[in-house]
């Protein structure tokens, strides 16, 4: 690659914003151009990569306008409130742009399909290898076992994830709803208190952990007569999702318009 493709993360001072940027001062082909975060945080102010011991002379800021402007790429693990300003940012200036938030409004999941059709837009509520390949797995599995198995989704996360469940459950869901021609609407379980009768034959219900660090766990239980089938991705750092943010950005370079996910990035659809 002749030129590094210029990086801008936001949510900059965050740990997942940090994994980031170490891992783009590990990768010859790109550049940090900018940090942004609130001027509230801590590390305003400082080199980005201070807290990990390398000067990338850029400072973590709040004017995430100019940083866009000057950027090729944004990679986005905020809160859908501060998403829907980068997206517009984005549009704005014509830049590429990688979503790893989760909790979007079904209103601002039609926002970002709007946008998609100006910039390219790499979504997905996960950018792990490994989870992408789950869910997979997950579609192959369901059409050979939904009738005759109950399923059920866990996902745990650390005591400070705000989204319950996490968008990688939904994710999960929504693949196995659709591999077993069922909708997810209509099917989704999320909570069973109070309810005095037995699990319906095509419920697919979901169970969430919050404690401790827990990165990431996620499992799709099939569970029969006499047997129980686990389908199971943990995630034991962050660096997982920042390789993949990477890959989606490197795959972006090639698309100028549309809206992907990480199976379209790994080659994974059929």
């Amino acid at each position: 690659m002749e030129k590094p493709l210029k990086i801008v993360i936001v949510g900059a001072s965050g740990k997942m914003g940090q994994t980031l940027i170490q891992a783009i001062t590990n990768d010859q082909d790109l550049l940090l151009t900018g940090a942004i975060d609130q001027s509230s945080c801590k590390n305003f102010g400082i080199d980005a990569g201070l807290l990990f011991g390398i000067k990338t002379e850029v400072k973590i800021d709040d004017d995430y306008e100019s940083a866009i402007k000057n950027g090729d790429f944004i990679i986005d693990f905020t809160r859908p409130e501060a998403s829907m300003n980068y997206l517009e940012m984005c549009i704005k200036y014509k830049k590429k742009y990688v979503i790893g938030t989760t909790g979007f409004s079904d209103k601002e999941k039609e926002k970002i399909f709007l946008a998609s059709k100006e910039i390219p837009i790499c979504f997905a509520p996960n950018m792990s290898i490994g989870i992408n390949l789950l869910i997979s797995l997950a579609e192959e599995a369901t059409k050979v076992l939904h009738k005759d198995y109950d399923i059920e989704i866990i996902e745990s996360h650390h005591n400070e994830k705000i989204d319950s469940p996490s968008g990688t459950a939904l994710r999960l869901g929504e693949s196995v709803a659709k591999a077993a021609n069922l909708k997810i609407e209509d099917n989704a379980v999320f909570h069973r208190e109070g309810k005095n009768n037995k699990r319906k034959k095509n419920e697919i219900g979901f169970s969430t952990i919050r404690g401790g660090d827990i990165i990431g766990d996620h499992t799709v239980l099939y569970a029969g007569d006499g047997e129980r089938i686990e389908l199971t991705h943990k995630a034991g750092s962050r660096n997982s999702f920042a390789a993949g943010a990477l890959k989606a950005v490197k795959f972006l370079k090639d698309h100028p318009i549309g809206l992907f996910d990480m199976r379209d990035v790994l080659n994974l659809k059929k």
